[in-house]
């Protein structure tokens, strides 16, 4: 069928890949750059240690049912769907319909949410008896790009199968290739990382578009709402983990190549053959097959390919080893299973089989081997296809001038997941309002943090200064810039944050706040100078990694500014008070390194970015859903803050906390350098 058009694998593969090993690796590992090897082992390690904790604590299908709701909860919060968007009017508007020889097609699209646009195909028998009430699929599409036609147009035989079989199926363009087309590639390709901060993947998007199309279907009558699978393949087989783990009216689920786990994601690099659609953002640091587990005890038949490298074997026996546990608990072992298909990544006439009978095997009780799987299918080579329908009769849209004007599709990453609405506290009220938003701060975007991150440890010197350690495998630099008289005993210790792209110490601005009484150090955190690792966009390997086990690479640079000031101030033996200073993006680390150190007496900034939803601001996991820059300046005081330029009315709500902290005299503003 569409196997040719899935050689996109899972719509990233535009470069060339190495050659799948014994070990399931997607591609060598870099080694370009000196802080490759530090930093891909300190992946693998708290990879491992995720990967583990899987059914910790679990003996019983009754301890597993006691973790549901918070397991369900956090899910939510994950896809960016906490709070679950309000259910509003779906408007269902069918603007067109097919009729086949046994079976109708509907050209229709909903709202998912307002003026958030679904573009679907629902298939259905001809010839239905009055009042009967069908068993429905709903089919969610991979990557197989269709242009204006939408990539439902690719699997349109299945739509044509499940109709000629008696079922109502609805098959969604996804939010990237549909007829609205958006972007799943957000932070794979896009430098949009404020994606991060703002808690937001395209898989909320597809999980909400497949609950509501439920919602659809469910409302028909010609629809039994006790009778509801979901499947799809690759990118649709993701979103039939997100939409059956979400959703429990779906009582069967047969997702295709669409999970490995974070050992094949991070450690084996695999997560470079994936968009970010695949991905949520592991907030609360999951063992990545708790997902598919929330599935249990429903039906689920896990089916993948022997040769597919970016679902490969390893991950998927231990998937469904874990599964099998899973439903072991609950007594429903024979509710679970696996098909594995020889070949690569795509679509065979063994996986469509196996498919079609288990859905029919749940749903109507009909476990009979399928005979009739390869009709209807799209056939021939990419510039000569055969369809059985023309997908241009397909489209929802006929014209481009009949796509709504008003669609919030290609601009949904900027709405999909409201940001915080911060109000500067009341006067007495400074204290209560800073313990709920440290409180929240911890629980989702720095919760890798322990109650007080250590000093760095020593590990040698180098010509120009130190090597420490800020947490097992990291290492960072510390340099002194200058050298107090010999008589003189310091009062103040200057620790400037180095950017990622420029040299803070080479600003003129930090040598216009150092007192004679000051010595001044320069910390390199992990991935700057002398520890920088390799950077290729796409994939964005290092960077997206993170965001896979609970945290970012800018939350353990905070951590490695922490570990730094705190090995300072041992070193001076507590006489002299050491202050953080940044400029750019390096002040954002330089505040929140304070926010959770109080041995950091004070900071200092130079034109600091005051948004995380600037590209090029340090980001924190769910940051956005929390509160921005200017709020967490504000949790600094009482203590001294000092910010030479930046942004007016960013730095007037910084004032407003300050006085109702009581410390207006802390907080100064200076004529930028």
């Amino acid at each position: 069928m569409q196997s040719r058009h899935l050689a996109v694998l899972s719509c990233v593969l535009m470069f060339g890949v190495g050659s799948v090993t014994e070990g399931q690796e997607y591609g060598a590992p870099d080694r370009g750059q000196p802080g490759d090897e530090m930093i891909q082992q300190y992946l693998g390690r708290v990879t491992q240690q995720i990967h583990e904790r899987f059914l910790e604590n679990v003996q019983s299908v009754e301890d597993w049912n006691k973790l549901q709701a918070g397991y369900k909860d956090e899910y939510s919060y994950m896809l960016g769907l906490s709070p679950m968007p309000e259910k509003t009017p779906l408007n269902v508007t069918v603007t067109g319909t097919l009729q086949g020889d046994d079976y109708v097609v509907d050209m229709l699209h909903y709202q998912s949410r307002p003026r958030l646009y679904v573009t679907a195909n629902l298939y259905r028998p001809k010839n239905i008896a009055g009042g009967q009430r069908l068993p429905v699929v709903l089919y969610v599409c991979g990557h197989s790009p269709r242009g204006r036609n939408g990539n439902k147009t690719a699997y349109q035989s299945h739509g044509i199968w499940f109709a000629r079989h008696g079922y109502v199926c609805l098959v969604l363009d996804t939010l990237q290739l549909g007829e609205i087309a958006a972007i799943h590639h957000g932070t794979y390709s896009e430098g949009r990382w404020w994606w991060h901060s703002r808690g937001y993947t395209p898989a909320g998007v597809e999980c909400l578009n497949g609950i509501r199309g439920i919602d659809y279907l469910i409302s028909r009558p010609d629809v039994d709402p006790e009778r509801i699978a979901v499947t799809g393949i690759s990118g649709g087989g993701a979103a039939t983990f997100w939409i059956a783990a979400a959703d429990e009216r779906v009582k069967v689920a047969v997702p295709v190549s669409g999970m490995a786990d974070l050992m094949s994601y991070v450690p084996n690099r695999v997560i470079n053959g994936h968009c970010d659609c695949m991905f949520l953002y592991d907030t609360f640091e999951w063992p990545w097959t708790r997902i598919a587990s929330l599935i249990a005890p429903r039906a689920l038949l896990f089916v993948n390919s022997d040769q597919d490298s970016i679902f490969p074997m390893d991950a998927n026996q231990r998937v469904i080893n874990r599964l099998e546990r899973v439903y072991s608990l609950y007594g429903a072992s024979d509710f679970v299973d696996s098909v594995v298909s020889i070949g690569g990544h795509a679509y065979r006439q063994d996986i469509r089989q196996a498919a079609f009978r288990f859905i029919n095997m749940h749903l109507k009780n009909d476990a009979r081997v399928v005979t009739d799987s390869e009709i209807d299918l799209v056939t021939g080579p990419d510039n000569d296809e055969r369809h059985p329908i023309e997908p241009q009769r397909l489209r929802v849209f006929p014209k481009d001038s009949d796509i709504p004007v008003d669609e919030l599709n290609t601009t949904i990453d900027e709405h999909f997941v409201p940001v915080a609405k911060v109000e500067p506290p009341q006067k007495d009220g400074y204290e209560t309002w800073k313990a709920a938003i440290l409180k929240e701060l911890r629980r989702v975007a720095f919760r890798s943090f322990p109650e007080q991150i250590p000093p760095a440890r020593l590990l040698g010197t180098t010509p120009d200064g130190v090597r420490l350690e800020s947490e097992p495998g990291i290492e960072v630099r510390l340099r002194r810039t200058g050298e107090l008289q010999p008589d003189k005993e310091p009062k103040r210790i200057l620790m400037v944050v180095e950017n990622v792209d420029s040299d803070a110490s080479a600003s003129g601005w930090v040598s216009r706040v150092q007192g004679s009484n000051d010595d001044v150090y320069v910390c390199t955190p992990r991935g700057v100078g002398p520890t920088r690792w390799t950077r290729k966009n796409p994939p964005n390997y290092v960077e997206r990694s993170h965001v896979l086990l609970g945290r970012t690479v800018d939350t353990g640079r905070v951590w490695d500014v922490i570990a730094s000031a705190r090995y300072l101030h041992d070193k001076y033996g507590g006489r002299a008070a050491v202050h953080v200073l940044g400029e750019g993006s390096a002040g954002v680390l330089a505040v929140y390194a304070a926010l959770w150190e109080p041995q950091i007496a004070g900071v200092i900034l130079n034109r600091p970015m005051l948004s995380h939803m600037n590209a090029e601001a340090p980001q924190f996991l769910n940051v956005l859903r929390v509160c921005d820059v200017p709020d967490a300046i504000g949790m600094l005081a009482p203590r001294p803050v000092t910010v030479y330029g930046g942004g007016e009315d960013a730095l007037e709500k910084v004032t407003e906390i300050y006085a109702a902290a009581g410390a207006s005299k802390n907080f100064v503003k200076r004529i930028a350098d």
